[in-house]
């Protein structure tokens, strides 16, 4: 059985291309895996073949060996691209070079909300952004900041404010405390 360029053959039935689900053909964002320290060669060959793409930068300071400080600047998501592209020609993402997998669930790729990249494109001009590691409720973390330096407790709330839950495993009891996101780090498994 043959596959024609502009039909998709579904059992007997055949679906042109016009036919294919809204999806297929109106652009999404989706989240290219690049190589890493690649995200800026990336987004050039994007530009070079008109797929519109978007990496989010930021400015920190770098101090070379020779003491000079410069500003420089770097992918707020290291090791990521976000290109828009309809679902169907996403494959034309996985073939340039330094692009190493689309974000997907299952096997298809993952589209992203346009509203989040978009709010993000906007903010980013007008608001201080930097990386941060990824903190979710249920993630062990470390206060390493204020008297409670080098305690180790859980993510229990994020959105009105952030909540950590030390235990003391020998009296087998636990206090929640408010902290600050920058005054924890993730704690590596």
């Amino acid at each position: 059985m043959s596959f024609p360029s502009h039909n998709l053959t579904i059992g007997s039935a055949a679906l042109r291309a016009s036919e294919l689900p809204a999806q297929e053909h109106s652009p999404s964002w989706f989240a290219a895996y690049t190589t890493p320290r690649h995200e800026k060669t990336v987004t050039r060959q994007l530009e070079s073949r008109s797929i519109e793409s978007f990496l989010p930068l930021y400015k920190s300071i770098r101090r070379w060996k020779n003491g000079c400080r410069v500003e420089i600047e770097q992918p707020l998501f290291p090791g990521y691209v976000f290109v828009r592209v309809p679902r169907r020609d996403s494959v034309k993402v996985l073939q340039l070079p330094g692009v190493l997998s689309i974000v997907s669930s299952g096997r298809k790729p993952a589209a992203l909300s346009t509203t989040d990249i978009e709010a993000l494109r906007s903010a980013l001009p007008h608001h201080l952004f930097e990386p941060h590691p990824y903190l979710a409720v249920g993630h062990r973390v470390r206060i390493i900041t204020g008297p409670l330096t080098g305690l180790i407790g859980v993510v229990v709330r994020k959105k009105s404010g952030l909540r950590v839950v030390l235990s003391l495993d020998l009296i087998q009891q636990s206090v929640a405390v408010e902290i600050d996101l920058d005054e924890i780090e993730p704690v590596k498994s």
